[in-house]
């Protein structure tokens, strides 16, 4: 990782998604470890993160083929029927718990092995939709705080070619 690794704190606040349901399902805690960025990954430090349809029908489950019901059905209490096994935006189950966040901006500070460390201080702005790392199939992608940790936290990666300036 390239960066002033010593600058960096260990640990960040961030808001946990620990199961499918209610606003109970959401934990903010502040002893998760801080990520480091992977070959291709730069670690930003999260500027805003905005409040997604997507954050909204992940947690309470509506992407499940068992919900029959609209969003509003569900909004604050989740849905009794869904199938945790298909209850995201890609159909695959989630990895729980996950930080949200589908929307982020924020300031480059660290990245990994093969970005260029120039891009440090670089204010950028992470596509929700993201193509998973080495797929050339343009209709493949997952849901950035969905399938991946989001932006509900103090740090989180990307892609590096999944920004914008």
């Amino acid at each position: 990782m390239s960066g002033n690794k010593s600058e960096l704190p260990q640990t960040m606040a961030a808001v946990l998604l620990t199961g499918h349901g209610g606003f109970d399902q959401l934990s903010y805690r502040t002893d998760v470890p801080v990520p480091a960025p992977a070959a291709g990954e730069v670690l930003i430090k999260v500027g805003a993160s905005a409040i997604n349809n997507t954050d909204i029908n992940t947690r309470i489950g509506w992407y499940s083929k068992a919900v029959s019901g609209d969003t509003n059905a569900g909004g604050s209490e989740g849905f009794d029927e869904i199938n945790d096994d298909d209850a995201s935006w890609s159909g695959i189950p989630l990895q729980l718990p996950r930080i949200q966040g589908c929307d982020v901006c924020g300031e480059i500070v660290a990245v990994g092995e093969g970005v260029s460390p120039e891009r440090i201080g670089e204010r950028v702005l992470v596509r929700n939709l993201q193509q998973p790392p080495g797929s050339d199939n343009p209709f493949e992608c997952f849901t950035y705080g969905s399938e991946c940790d989001g932006g509900y936290a103090e740090y989180t990666l990307s892609q590096s070619g999944k920004l914008s300036l």
